[in-house]
């Protein structure tokens, strides 16, 4: 073995502790780096794969009722490759096993032929038989969630009549790999499920015969979408047509791709922290290194070594700290980034969700913390090269303290000797203490941008479920019916209070910015859903106005005061424009509202309501739900405590597992830089250290100057690092912001405080390894230094 080589590995030996916190600090950003990116290449192969094999489609359109002679019209468009209808009808469903009314979506499937778009995936059982009208397919999360399997029975109410239907197989297709109900973005598969059934049972049961009410294209290569949905709204216009939409626009498609987005946007983020201070911690160390050698240095240069080989010695050392720490974090990526999958498997339906690795992401984390390494050790290998054999021999010029600002106005008399060499060893050395207090600053950020998620879900769902959304259950129709159904909802068992409301699909535009959403018409006297501003009090809808969400007017670039032009998307396909009259603070969804009279008059309709909202009493609760199942107008029924439920286990499932992942990364870099902070210090003066207790003073007194510098940096890291964390909070809900929900801003004081205990907790563990190393000095063999 080369002398350099034993001189290697003797370094690592005596550093192994700096070395192993080191290595864990690259093995957090390393792998926060693999688990992300390649999480994020695993379900965009998985979304694209079954794209293709599926023939998903890339143009969708809802109508009212259209003939099937016009079929040949849109199929002579240029720009279109296929074109496929069907029938398309939300239901009420009476399970088995189950009391409150469930929601499935009817969807047909062509009589003796399979679909050629958006084909399915049987993953059990078997498809559909010709003639065979009560057979269904169902959704496999829908399945899941209910118990049902092959065989099974269940009751469905179509256009008023109740039907049986028997489950004979469990599938999946690409239009529903997130399957969100009506008017909820947040997924409910025990509530809301997908059904397949052949076209003629749902043509005979809603009078649908040579007609269709939804139709899905595939375009031809190289034609441009837009002039597409053009040409196709001008022939379903005529039929109700709702406005046709590409597939950046279908909700699953455009839930998932935001989720897929989210992970590359993490990849690119997180893991430049952890590397940025494992960079730091190399500097520190290294620097250090070289300060302590310099007589070792001196030799091997007058003995014959160039400055290449004694830099490369060093280059060598920091490069093993670093791949060791890479090849910890490869493995601790690769087993997160399986589990991150698996996670995503648990409401992402894909018929196969592999997990895989490409070869080019291991070599390119390697590279970037290789990079990483480089810029942490260059200074210090610089210092290498300058360092002239005759100066190298020689002790270090001693540091030339200068009078502090204290000692300067005479007020250092009134502070012990310890606290004085410790005010005048941090004046010494500004910058070293001010970054090691910075380094303090981003552990402590980094816990805050993790744990603050704890607190803004516990506020959005006060916020959503508890002070907007108020009711106990909402009930939707199948189309407008009159204020007096209201009558027939409240005289339900159970029912204490009934309010109805307006919605209709709409198209908003400001400029040449536009937004496909749901106009929702509330009445001026609603208590059970009210519009909220930021402070959560409610905001008076104007009879001429409109509101917003906030992020919808983010999304058209508008504010209180500007104009926007609605476009209704069904019925008489009206325009109008309205005041933007305040924003909302919606967390979940992107809507907007006005006065309930005022979107009827849009639609030129009477007074009537597509959906209710109703309080319930719960001694009466199954009586209820076994009444509501028996109407042939609902459609769906999304009961509150059901989907906060459903949003804690799924949406947040996720995040909670994100935010555990994160906490345990910020400790690590808490331990990492404080611990190393506090061994490089003591060190650097243990000659000092030892002086002093020759000179009388106790253990405890010569502790407390090391470790008072310590606490000084933790001190002052800690205000900056709750700032910084509130910066990283912020920038973190953008990278998380979607279409389905937008995590506030809130940060609980309890947050900051668990923080600060935390780091303060890792300071104390290293003060006490530091206090240990100190009590156990040997005075003789430390005081021997060269003359």
């Amino acid at each position: 073995m080369k002398t350099l080589n034993k001189k290697l590995l003797r370094d690592i030996i005596q550093l192994k502790s700096q070395v192993s916190t080191i290595a864990l600090v690259v093995a957090c950003g390393i792998s926060a780096f693999v688990a992300a990116l390649s999480t994020y290449d695993s379900l965009t192969w998985s979304q694209e794969t079954y794209y293709k094999r599926a023939h998903f489609a890339d143009l969708f359109a809802t109508l009212k009722r259209a003939p099937e002679t016009i079929v040949n019209r849109m199929v002579e468009l240029p720009g279109i490759a296929e074109v496929e209808t069907r029938l398309v009808f939300d239901v009420t469903l009476d399970l088995e096993k189950g009391v409150e009314p469930v929601v499935g979506r009817m969807v047909s499937l062509p009589d003796g032929t399979p679909p050629r778009l958006n084909q399915l995936h049987l993953r059990r059982g078997r498809f559909v038989e010709p003639g065979h009208n009560d057979e269904i397919l169902i959704s496999e999360g829908f399945a899941a969630a209910n118990g049902l399997l092959p065989g099974d029975h269940l009751a469905a109410t179509l256009n008023g009549r109740r039907e049986a239907l028997r489950v004979v197989g469990i599938a999946l297709s690409p239009e529903y790999i997130y399957v969100l109900p009506g008017g909820v973005p947040i997924p409910d598969d025990s509530r809301f499920g997908i059904i397949w059934i052949a076209r003629s049972a749902l043509s005979s049961s809603f009078n649908m015969e040579g007609a269709f009410n939804n139709v899905v294209l595939s375009l031809a290569p190289g034609a441009s979408l837009e002039p597409v949905i053009d040409s196709v709204d001008r022939i379903l216009e005529p039929y109700g047509g709702l406005g046709s939409y590409g597939r950046s626009e279908q909700l699953s498609h455009r839930f998932i791709s935001q989720e897929i987005m989210q992970q590359k946007a993490m990849a690119t983020t997180i893991p430049a922290i952890f590397l940025g201070v494992a960079a730091f911690l190399l500097n520190v160390v290294i620097g250090r290194l070289v300060s302590t050698q310099r007589e070792q240095i001196a030799m091997m240069k007058a003995i014959g070594y160039g400055n290449f080989p004694i830099a490369m010695h060093y280059f060598k050392l920091a490069s093993l700290i670093v791949i060791a720490g890479a090849g910890t974090g490869l493995i601790a990526g690769i087993w997160l980034g399986e589990r991150m999958t698996a996670l995503y498997s648990d409401y992402f339906r894909f018929p196969l969700q592999i997990y895989r690795l490409n070869p080019w992401l291991p070599v390119l984390a390697i590279g970037i913390s290789l990079i990483a390494m480089t810029s942490g050790v260059l200074n210090a290998v610089y210092r290498v090269l300058i360092l002239k054999p005759a100066e190298a021999m020689r002790p270090p010029v001693p540091p030339a303290y200068r009078e502090t600002f204290l000692e300067r106005n005479g007020l250092i008399r009134f502070f012990s000797p310890q606290v004085r060499m410790i005010i005048r060893n941090i004046g010494r050395r500004p910058l070293r203490s001010g970054l090691t207090a910075l380094g303090v600053a981003f552990a402590v950020a980094i816990l805050i941008s993790g744990l603050f998620a704890y607190d803004a879900i516990d506020y959005m769902v006060h916020a959503q479920f508890y002070a907007s959304d108020r009711e106990d259950a909402m009930i939707a129709f199948t189309q407008p019916v009159t204020k007096r159904t209201l009558y027939e909802i409240g005289h339900l068992p159970g029912v204490r209070y009934v309010e109805g409301f307006r919605d209709v699909p709409v198209k908003l535009q400001a400029g040449h910015r536009s937004y496909r959403t749901v106009l929702l018409g509330i009445p001026q006297s609603a208590e059970l859903k009210r519009p909220l501003d930021i402070n959560l009090l409610p905001i008076n809808i104007s009879p001429d106005g409109i509101l917003l969400t906030d992020r919808l007017a983010e999304h058209l670039d508008v504010h209180p005061g500007d104009r926007v032009t609605i476009y209704e998307l069904q019925g008489g396909r009206t325009e109008r424009a309205a005041i933007v009259t305040g924003l909302v603070n919606d967390l979940v969804g992107l809507s907007a509202y006005m006065d309930f009279d005022s979107v009827n008059r849009l639609l030129s309709e009477g007074e009537s309501i597509t959906s209710a909202a109703v309080l319930i009493d719960r001694i009466y609760e199954d009586q209820f739900y076994s009444a509501l199942k028996q109407l042939p107008k609902v459609s769906t029924v999304i009961f509150r405590l059901a989907s906060i439920q459903t949003f804690l286990e799924t949406t947040g499932k996720y995040i909670f597992v994100f935010i555990g992942i994160l906490t345990g990364f910020a400790a690590i870099i808490a331990i990492g830089i404080v611990y190393n902070n506090a061994r490089i210090a003591l060190s650097e003066r243990v000659w000092e250290l030892a002086s002093l207790r020759v000179l009388g003073f106790t253990r405890r007194e010569v502790s407390s100057i090391l470790l008072g510098e310590l606490a000084v940096e933790l001190l002052a890291g800690i205000p900056l690092g709750c700032w910084i964390g509130y910066l990283f909070a912020s920038a973190s809900i953008h990278l998380t912001d979607t279409e389905m929900f937008r995590l506030p801003l809130i940060i609980e004081p309890k947050t900051y405080a668990y923080a600060v205990v935390s780091i303060l907790l890792s300071g104390m563990v290293s003060a006490l390894i530091v206090r240990h190393r100190i009590d156990h000095l040997d005075l003789v063999s430390t005081l021997k230094t060269r003359e």
